[in-house]
């Protein structure tokens, strides 16, 4: 058995206390809970392979549906109003999500293997060199597009964004596409010549997919990202992806338009 990734749990730990202080979970919070738990008996049980699909079915489904805040008894709170950061960009709202982060916690906890743990230093490169390419990838691809401009900026809100972003977003993203997906899917695909390389570009093109509700321009710009998220994991394991995707969410909230221009 794998050891527990108490370093990404503490700091998952760490987001959610400061999500439950803007908001509130009711008791209905529970039925999601339980359903986790079941999942989790499922998936880890080694007697029925069955119930092991089962319960990793189980528990996408639930993962897409908290995600999407469609499950009852999480009241997530406002931490920033609707406000524009630079006078050409769309309004921006912020929620400290409490329903989302428990699929973090469920990834962390369940499936420890998603961290591919690696040296510090392979880390760092790797973290370096992803974090240049998606920059260049999905920043100047949005430049291009006219989706954002250059907007210098620190807004007094700035730090909670940074927390939000980096504790409650980032680590959880990168937790499910890259840990689960796209790790679980290159353990599966392992005997074919290019099964890495399928893996990385499935997690990316979902990655990619989740933002179709900001239109086609952001599904080609996240899945781009994605693919610079994916080499990050793949050769600096969890922690570089989730410093590859938080330095380029960093780097578009402070140095360019945001979330987007305004049509």
């Amino acid at each position: 058995m794998k050891a527990l990734p108490w370093l990404y749990l503490a700091l998952l730990g760490l987001g959610y206390g400061l999500a439950l202080s803007y908001g509130q979970l009711g008791w209905l919070a529970l039925i999601s809970v339980g359903l986790l738990l079941f999942a989790a008996f499922a998936v880890r049980q080694q007697q029925v392979p069955f119930a092991r699909w089962l319960g990793h079915g189980l528990f996408i489904v639930l993962a897409v549906a908290l995600a999407l805040h469609w499950l009852p008894g999480f009241a997530n709170g406002r931490a920033i109003d609707p406000q524009r950061f630079t006078d050409n960009a769309v309004p921006f709202a912020m929620y400290l999500n409490l329903d989302k982060p428990l699929v973090g916690f469920w990834l962390l906890l369940v499936c420890p293997w998603i961290v591919a743990r690696r040296s510090l230093r392979l880390t760092v490169y790797a973290t370096a060199l992803a974090l240049t390419l998606c920059a260049i990838l999905a920043l100047g691809g949005a430049l291009l597009l006219g989706v954002i401009a250059w907007a210098p900026k620190w807004p007094d809100q700035a730090w909670l964004w940074v927390l939000n972003n980096l504790l409650l977003v980032t680590l959880v993203e990168e937790a499910l596409f890259r840990g689960y997906l796209q790790g679980g899917l290159s353990r599966r695909l392992k005997h074919l010549p290019y099964g890495d390389n399928l893996a990385l570009l499935s997690a990316s093109l979902l990655f990619g997919l989740v933002h179709a509700g900001a239109g086609w321009t952001w599904v080609l710009l996240a899945g781009l990202a994605g693919v610079g998220y994916g080499l990050a994991y793949r050769f600096g394991g969890l922690g570089a992806a989730i410093a590859t995707h938080f330095g380029l969410n960093l780097l578009h909230f402070g140095l360019f338009t945001y979330p987007m221009l305004a049509s």
